[in-house]
């Protein structure tokens, strides 16, 4: 089954480890840390122009910036 994460990308259902909230889990210091690696080791891919309002870590360590809510792609 595959997820429709963002504009014009779809992704294994299998192959996601997690979805987040933006907004709520950069609250804390470990979830920044974790982006701000993820983004100098250039594993973050932004999907679409809009303003990111969630994330998606993936099995091979790539994290997508979604325009899409976390509880829409869950759904």
């Amino acid at each position: 089954m595959y997820l429709h994460i963002g504009p014009s990308k779809s992704v294994r259902k299998r192959d996601v480890i997690a979805i987040f909230d933006l907004d709520s889990s950069t609250v804390s210091l470990y979830t920044r840390k974790f982006l701000k690696d993820a983004e100098r080791e250039k594993r973050v891919v932004t999907l679409g122009y809009e303003l990111p309002k969630s994330f998606i870590v993936m099995r091979d360590e790539t994290v997508y910036l979604s325009p899409f809510n976390s509880s829409t792609i869950y759904k």
